[in-house]
């Protein structure tokens, strides 16, 4: 599926992907409940984060030649800015791979008891805010800023209810289950990878909130609107290491 520019097109290519990425993670629900394995889970999360990563991180954007740019105008700087960002989050997704290689030479091919519906409903949140936030850098790239709030709002509102899910919920209903973090493997790797995610997210909300003030104050526009683009590529970002963490966490392997 090529790159939709136009507004209208790059809004509606935005509710394709995110159908796709609705269906895929219930078929990877569907795959963990009756026909586990483990080849077929990572094939779901690498197609989910490739969906995620080219579609609302555009990281196409990086091939792009900016030689007939000026050096000291805005969009040469973002250029710039952009590959700055890039390897920032690369070296931010190797500290989520040490999580995950932990989680599998800790745990192998077991996992804890955990609250299988919660799980699903915060990724669907999750997965919801990025598409709200990808509709929200769309508008903004498009000149309209009342949608822009509308859906950045919107993106806040969710990420702030994963966190209530994972955090407020999740982390009690996994202490009852017996998963504690200073007395067992399962415990200390749950509650790492868990919280470093959270504190990613929270970090991407303090971020949405400072942009949506920005633009509140005009400070953003169709033409210049980096700051947008780097808090939505963010955000993304934290959805792709949750597209690996929730199989790890709650699908792959059987109960211990």
């Amino acid at each position: 599926m090529a790159h939709s520019t136009d507004k209208a097109s790059a809004l509606q290519q935005g509710v394709i992907i995110f159908v796709y990425l609705a269906v895929l993670t219930a078929l990877e629900f569907g795959v963990a409940a009756f026909v586990p394995n483990l080849i077929l889970l990572a094939a779901i999360a690498l197609f989910k984060a490739g969906l995620v990563v080219y579609y609302y991180m555009h990281i196409y954007k990086l091939g792009q030649d900016d030689s007939h740019l000026d050096r000291e105008g805005y969009d040469y700087r973002a250029n710039t800015n952009r590959l700055g960002l890039w390897l920032f989050l690369i070296s931010d997704a190797f500290v989520f791979a040490a999580l995950l290689i932990t989680r599998f030479n800790l745990w192998g091919m077991t996992r804890p008891h955990l609250n299988q519906t919660l799980g699903l409903a915060v990724t669907s949140v999750l997965l919801l805010s990025s598409f709200f936030m990808n509709r929200a850098e769309t508008c903004m790239a498009h000149g309209d800023r009342k949608a822009f709030l509308r859906n950045t709002l919107l993106t806040i509102a969710l990420g702030t209810l994963f966190l209530v899910g994972v955090v407020g919920l999740e982390w009690r209903l996994a202490h009852e289950e017996g998963v504690i973090i200073n007395q067992n493997k399962f415990g200390a790797v749950f509650y790492m990878m868990t919280g470093m995610h959270a504190f990613h997210v929270l970090t991407g909300v303090l971020f949405l909130l400072l942009v949506f003030r920005n633009a509140l104050r005009g400070v953003f526009s169709a033409e210049r609107h980096w700051g947008v683009e780097a808090a939505a590529v963010y955000w993304h970002f934290v959805d792709v290491v949750w597209i690996f963490f929730y199989p790890a966490l709650y699908l792959i392997g059987t109960l211990a």
